[in-house]
């Protein structure tokens, strides 16, 4: 099996977030069977007191680290670096998954009538400002001497070139503005940190709890369970390397439009 970053020589330390559910639990499942990878820090609100998150501690002990944060406030991503600073490790791959499409009160708004201020600034704060805010408290932990990747989903819904329905004002914008975002990273880190891939991945329409709300005119072969959404997603990750950073890229290798 590869290593989870083309290029490594070393067992990776791996970040993950919204590690608790869906796609993120899965690539936390997926990365702790690989003899190629050191830990697991995963990340979400009630990491600690996830059951599925503790029977995944208990089956590889002493290589899965829960982290509770709320990556949507200050005080939650300044306590992920602190917790990442206390163990001394580094970070050789970050996988950036927790994500807010829906909750309770809040639907994606199908008409500018439903738009409003606190739904746009809840879903801002999470989908477009949490993964730059988080790549640059974690800066100094993915420094020189091996390969490293920076890997954020996105949504193809967050494309400007290829919206052709509208609606879905707040999910749309701050996915589009997170792909902007760290664009304008990847930019920066090609000149200060050149090991480094920043990529940002559509992992395709996959059946968690973000989108069960909307899988109605799915058809059931475009709709991936978690398991094969990770397998995908760590398979694309495998095989990017500094050169790739930047893009925008499909569960398949595909590149998006912006």
């Amino acid at each position: 099996m590869p290593a989870p970053v083309r290029g490594l020589t070393v067992p990776a330390h791996v970040l993950v977030t919204g590690a608790s559910s869906g796609i993120g639990l899965a690539l936390a499942c997926a990365l702790l069977e690989r003899a190629g990878v050191a830990s697991v820090a995963a990340v979400s609100r009630h990491a600690s007191g996830s059951a599925e998150l503790q029977a995944l501690a208990a089956r590889h002990p002493g290589r899965l680290h829960a982290i509770d944060a709320d990556l949507a406030t200050d005080t939650g991503i300044a306590m992920v670096a602190s917790a990442l600073r206390a163990r001394d490790t580094g970070l050789h791959l970050v996988l950036h998954c927790a994500g807010l499409l829906h909750a309770e009160g809040m639907a994606p708004e199908k008409s500018l009538q439903q738009v409003e201020r606190a739904a746009l600034e809840r879903v801002f704060a999470l989908n477009a400002f949490a993964p730059i805010l988080l790549a640059r408290a974690l800066q100094p932990m993915l420094g020189p001497g091996a390969p490293r990747v920076f890997a954020s989903l996105s949504a193809r819904v967050g494309s400007i070139g290829d919206n052709r329905l509208g609606g879905w004002y707040a999910y749309r914008a701050a996915k589009a503005a997170q792909n902007q975002l760290l664009r304008t990273l990847a930019i920066e880190w090609r000149r200060s940190h050149p090991h480094l891939a920043c990529v940002l991945l559509h992992p395709g329409t996959v059946d968690t709890p973000l989108s069960r709300p909307f899988q109605a005119r799915v058809p059931a072969e475009a709709l991936f369970p978690p398991s094969r959404a990770a397998r995908q997603l760590l398979e694309l990750v495998a095989s990017l390397g500094p050169a790739d950073s930047g893009r925008f890229l499909a569960w398949d290798g595909r590149d998006i439009p912006w």
